[in-house]
């Protein structure tokens, strides 16, 4: 799979992605985070309620080569988890996109989403 950052996604410095979806904000990481890590064998993913700061940790991914912690795009209240990571962690690698999302953020600031990188913007980051 060649890399790929889709054009209707925001990203962060920390190699998150965020799709809005409703009043919340779908967040995964991307394909450049899940091939820098590897094979993820675990992910470790808030509850539904936890509230989060933008740039917060809530949660952390694990591959044989590393653990690394993930960053909240935007400030807000844990409304979805993705559950089918617990017995199926590799869905980040094979999708990171789509069935690989992690959380859903309710934001407690919209403007905070808009303000997040743009797909070329996060292209210019990697130096890619």
């Amino acid at each position: 799979m060649a890399a790929e950052y889709p054009s209707n996604l925001k990203y962060t410095k920390d190699h998150e992605w965020a799709r809005k979806s409703g009043n919340a904000v779908q967040v995964g990481v991307t394909w450049h985070a899940q091939d820098a890590i590897g094979a993820v064998a675990y992910v470790d993913l808030p509850k539904v309620g936890k509230v989060v700061e933008a740039g917060g940790t809530f949660g952390a991914i694990e591959s044989t080569k590393a653990t690394s912690d993930l960053f909240a795009p935007v400030a807000g209240k844990i409304v979805k988890v993705n559950e089918a990571l617990v017995s199926n962690p590799g869905l980040i690698n094979d999708d990171p996109y789509q069935a690989g999302w992690l959380v859903e953020i309710e934001p407690s600031s919209p403007s905070e989403y808009e303000a997040l990188i743009d797909s070329a913007g996060y292209t210019k980051l990697l130096g890619a």
